[in-house]
Protein backbone atom coordinates (compact mmCIF):
# COMPACT_ATOMS: atom_id res chain seq x y z
CA UNK A 1 0.00 0.00 0.00
CA UNK A 2 1.90 3.13 -1.44
CA UNK A 3 0.92 6.81 -0.02
CA UNK A 4 0.96 9.69 -2.80
CA UNK A 5 3.89 11.71 -1.98
CA UNK A 6 1.40 14.70 -1.84
CA UNK A 7 -0.58 13.62 0.82
CA UNK A 8 1.96 12.22 3.05
CA UNK A 9 4.04 15.58 2.74
CA UNK A 10 0.36 17.17 4.17
CA UNK A 11 0.57 14.65 6.70
CA UNK A 12 3.85 15.43 7.99
CA UNK A 13 2.97 19.10 7.64
CA UNK A 14 0.43 18.38 10.09
CA UNK A 15 1.93 16.74 12.48
CA UNK A 16 4.76 19.24 12.52
CA UNK A 17 2.37 21.69 13.22
CA UNK A 18 0.79 19.82 16.09
CA UNK A 19 3.98 19.38 17.51
CA UNK A 20 5.21 22.75 17.34
CA UNK A 21 1.77 23.50 19.10
CA UNK A 22 2.75 20.64 22.05
CA UNK A 23 6.08 21.74 22.78
CA UNK A 24 4.93 25.40 22.90
CA UNK A 25 2.50 24.24 25.34
CA UNK A 26 5.42 22.10 27.28
CA UNK A 27 7.57 24.99 27.19
CA UNK A 28 4.61 27.50 28.88
CA UNK A 29 3.71 24.75 30.78
CA UNK A 30 7.41 24.96 32.87
CA UNK A 31 7.20 28.83 32.55
CA UNK A 32 4.29 29.04 34.46
CA UNK A 33 5.56 26.74 37.36
CA UNK A 34 8.34 28.51 37.96
CA UNK A 35 6.13 31.45 38.01
CA UNK A 36 4.14 29.76 40.55
CA UNK A 37 6.78 28.43 42.48
CA UNK A 38 7.80 32.19 42.76
CA UNK A 39 4.41 33.23 43.66
CA UNK A 40 4.10 30.69 46.35
CA UNK A 41 7.26 31.69 48.10
CA UNK A 42 6.09 35.22 48.15
CA UNK A 43 3.09 34.04 50.01
CA UNK A 44 5.20 32.06 52.04
CA UNK A 45 7.57 34.68 52.64
CA UNK A 46 4.10 37.04 53.66
CA UNK A 47 3.11 34.87 56.30
CA UNK A 48 6.29 34.32 58.04
CA UNK A 49 6.38 38.33 58.02
CA UNK A 50 2.69 38.46 59.91
CA UNK A 51 3.78 34.94 62.00
CA UNK A 52 0.91 32.95 60.20
CA UNK A 53 0.07 30.09 58.43
CA UNK A 54 -2.63 28.92 56.09
CA UNK A 55 -4.53 27.24 59.15
CA UNK A 56 -3.44 29.28 61.60
CA UNK A 57 -5.74 32.13 62.41
CA UNK A 58 -9.04 31.42 63.99
CA UNK A 59 -11.78 31.42 61.40
CA UNK A 60 -14.07 34.24 62.36
CA UNK A 61 -16.58 32.16 64.56
CA UNK A 62 -14.06 30.73 66.64
CA UNK A 63 -12.55 33.72 67.44
CA UNK A 64 -16.23 35.07 68.51
CA UNK A 65 -16.99 32.40 70.51
CA UNK A 66 -13.29 32.75 72.25
CA UNK A 67 -14.15 36.54 72.72
CA UNK A 68 -17.96 35.99 73.75
CA UNK A 69 -17.45 35.15 77.59
CA UNK A 70 -14.62 38.13 77.87
CA UNK A 71 -16.46 41.37 77.09
CA UNK A 72 -20.07 41.81 75.24
CA UNK A 73 -19.21 44.95 74.22
CA UNK A 74 -16.98 43.90 71.16
CA UNK A 75 -19.26 43.46 68.03
CA UNK A 76 -19.85 39.82 67.51
CA UNK A 77 -18.40 38.68 64.60
CA UNK A 78 -15.11 40.10 63.41
CA UNK A 79 -13.71 39.89 59.90
CA UNK A 80 -10.11 37.76 60.09
CA UNK A 81 -8.15 37.28 57.23
CA UNK A 82 -6.14 34.49 56.83
CA UNK A 83 -2.91 35.74 56.38
CA UNK A 84 -2.86 38.85 57.71
CA UNK A 85 -4.20 37.19 61.07
CA UNK A 86 -3.36 40.05 63.86
CA UNK A 87 -0.66 41.25 61.61
CA UNK A 88 -1.06 45.03 60.70
CA UNK A 89 -2.88 44.63 57.33
CA UNK A 90 -1.97 48.87 56.31
CA UNK A 91 1.50 48.28 56.57
CA UNK A 92 3.63 49.22 53.72
CA UNK A 93 5.19 46.28 51.80
CA UNK A 94 7.54 46.54 48.20
CA UNK A 95 6.44 44.59 45.85
CA UNK A 96 8.03 44.58 42.33
CA UNK A 97 4.54 45.26 40.51
CA UNK A 98 4.22 42.97 37.56
CA UNK A 99 5.29 43.31 33.92
CA UNK A 100 7.66 46.67 35.04
CA UNK A 101 11.01 47.10 36.98
CA UNK A 102 9.55 49.34 39.69
CA UNK A 103 8.86 48.87 43.07
CA UNK A 104 5.77 50.46 44.98
CA UNK A 105 4.82 50.24 48.76
CA UNK A 106 1.71 48.72 48.90
CA UNK A 107 -0.33 47.91 51.95
CA UNK A 108 0.22 44.30 53.02
CA UNK A 109 -3.19 43.17 52.96
CA UNK A 110 -3.74 44.03 49.11
CA UNK A 111 -0.30 42.81 48.31
CA UNK A 112 -1.12 39.18 49.42
CA UNK A 113 -4.27 39.45 47.87
CA UNK A 114 -3.24 40.14 44.71
CA UNK A 115 -0.65 37.22 44.83
CA UNK A 116 -3.43 35.09 46.07
CA UNK A 117 -5.52 36.54 43.09
CA UNK A 118 -2.84 35.65 40.58
CA UNK A 119 -2.04 31.86 42.24
CA UNK A 120 -5.95 31.18 41.33
CA UNK A 121 -5.36 32.35 37.92
CA UNK A 122 -2.31 30.77 37.63
CA UNK A 123 -3.56 27.09 38.74
CA UNK A 124 -6.41 27.56 36.38
CA UNK A 125 -3.81 28.41 33.47
CA UNK A 126 -1.77 25.54 34.14
CA UNK A 127 -4.99 23.15 33.71
CA UNK A 128 -5.85 24.36 30.89
CA UNK A 129 -2.38 23.93 29.39
CA UNK A 130 -2.21 20.12 30.72
CA UNK A 131 -5.10 19.89 28.97
CA UNK A 132 -4.02 21.04 25.77
CA UNK A 133 -0.47 19.11 26.03
CA UNK A 134 -2.65 16.04 26.26
CA UNK A 135 -4.86 16.91 23.58
CA UNK A 136 -1.98 17.25 21.40
CA UNK A 137 -0.61 14.06 22.05
CA UNK A 138 -3.36 11.96 21.33
CA UNK A 139 -4.05 13.90 18.43
CA UNK A 140 -0.17 12.83 17.38
CA UNK A 141 -0.46 9.72 18.25
CA UNK A 142 -3.39 9.09 16.37
CA UNK A 143 -1.72 10.64 13.31
CA UNK A 144 0.51 7.67 13.56
CA UNK A 145 3.70 9.91 14.59
CA UNK A 146 3.91 7.97 17.75
CA UNK A 147 3.45 4.56 17.08
CA UNK A 148 6.67 3.15 16.95
CA UNK A 149 7.21 3.83 20.41
CA UNK A 150 3.64 3.69 21.86
CA UNK A 151 0.28 2.66 20.56
CA UNK A 152 -2.62 5.48 20.50
CA UNK A 153 -4.38 3.61 22.84
CA UNK A 154 -1.94 3.57 25.78
CA UNK A 155 -2.12 7.31 24.62
CA UNK A 156 -5.88 7.47 24.60
CA UNK A 157 -5.64 6.20 28.20
CA UNK A 158 -3.21 8.29 29.69
CA UNK A 159 -5.25 11.16 28.40
CA UNK A 160 -8.55 9.81 29.98
CA UNK A 161 -7.02 9.71 33.32
CA UNK A 162 -8.85 11.77 36.02
CA UNK A 163 -7.35 12.90 39.41
CA UNK A 164 -10.14 11.89 41.92
CA UNK A 165 -9.40 12.84 45.59
CA UNK A 166 -8.54 10.36 48.19
CA UNK A 167 -11.52 9.43 50.16
CA UNK A 168 -10.65 9.11 54.03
Amino acid sequence: MELDPKKFAALLDKIEAEADEFLLARNQMVENDKERNANREALTALRKRARTTKTSVLSPFDSMMKDIHVSSTKPLVQEVCSTCGSHDSSEPTWMMLPGADLFAAIPFHAVHTMLEKDEEKMEFESKKLQSLVKEKALFISELGALADSTSPGVIRSLVALKDKPLVK
